[in-house]
């Protein structure tokens, strides 16, 4: 029996609208809608939800921390298209009793994290709830049309990299689940930071071909590049950067460690990680290789230390918001 889960969703309603006009937009597919504006620029565009008792719970969350989190989970996606985040539009369903204190504590965390970045709330509504919080966010970007990266872009050769450790946000919420509140993984999965310096310089290097910001785990995201590339991909599994507390399972399918996973030149991949380095002060790791796909499969391919390589993508899925079975 089938699963019908979120991406087949959302594949349907692409092609549901395949057809109409797009009135200038390059559509459906990358983490956010892109617009040219003219003068070889464009502005992204991205929509994210957050819902009580699925993204966030308030009986183990401050508003403060809720609030700070919506912002920079939406702007993460402006990062992965390697564009600087300008503006966000905040929608709000509240129940009667959070509008006040409660909801003034979360506009204090939103604007503590648009402040860092420098990105105007600009508008949005607020509205009565009966079944919880639920949070929308619209955040809209700009760059250079040359610097825009595309999940499409992988090319065969390229060395995948990603910009932090992973892992642990999952297993924060472990530790949040279980009460403790004030560990380091709970603080990074109550208030993650998105990339976004890093994602706006990595859209200036040519070098860099597809990215991606990792929200559902690698397994899920680096898939959304090698579909979108019709590639395939070889990952290294010694080669993961797994956080401090957080298992295997946790840095390949947790999600929400918001950091970037991009393909780059083979040639130019060391002196990237270099620059890198030397721009932000920590370093890029080096997880695999893109390979020619087997009969349009675009698969993920697992290398142990001993060079076997398990070829099979569905062993392990990311995040998933929703399922249900047809």
């Amino acid at each position: 029996m089938r699963v019908y889960g979120e991406f087949d969703f959302i594949e349907s309603i692409s092609e549901m609208f395949r057809s109409m006009p797009n009135n200038g937009f390059e559509g459906i597919g990358d983490d956010c809608a892109v617009l040219p504006i003219g003068d070889d620029e464009a502005l992204v565009f991205t929509s994210d939800m957050l819902n009580e008792n699925i993204h966030f719970l308030t009986d183990k969350s401050t508003p403060f921390q809720i609030g700070y989190k919506s912002l920079m989970v939406n702007i993460s996606d402006v990062a992965a298209m390697g564009a600087k985040p300008v503006a966000t539009l905040l929608s709000l369903a509240l129940p009667n009793d959070k509008f006040g204190e409660w909801s003034a504590e979360f506009m204090r965390g939103y604007k503590k994290a648009s402040k860092k970045y420098g990105v105007k709330l600009v508008g949005g509504d607020t509205v009565g709830s009966k079944s919880g919080v639920c949070i929308s966010v619209t955040a809209i970007g700009r760059a250079p049309m040359a610097n825009i990266k595309r999940r499409s872009a992988a090319k065969v050769g390229d060395v995948v990299m990603v910009t932090g450790k992973l892992g642990a946000s999952a297993a924060g919420l472990r530790d949040v689940l279980e009460g403790r509140l004030s560990t380091r993984n709970a603080k990074l999965h109550l208030m993650p930071e998105a990339q976004v310096r890093e994602g706006e310089w990595l859209g200036q290097q040519a070098s860099v071909h597809a990215m991606a910001d990792i929200s559902d785990g690698i397994a899920s995201d680096l898939q959304h590049i090698l579909d979108k590339s019709k590639r395939g991909a070889i990952i290294s599994e010694q080669n993961i950067p797994i956080a401090r507390g957080a298992s295997f399972q946790d840095a390949i399918c947790g999600g929400e460690d918001y950091q970037l996973i991009f393909t780059v030149d083979k040639c130019e991949a060391k002196e990237l990680a270099q620059r890198f380095e030397e721009q932000f002060g920590k370093p890029l790791y080096k997880i695999g290789r893109v390979v020619r796909p087997n009969y349009d499969c675009y698969y993920i391919g697992w290398e142990s230390e001993k060079g076997d390589v398990t070829y099979i993508h569905d062993w392990v899925g990311g995040y998933n918001h929703f399922g249900f079975e047809d």
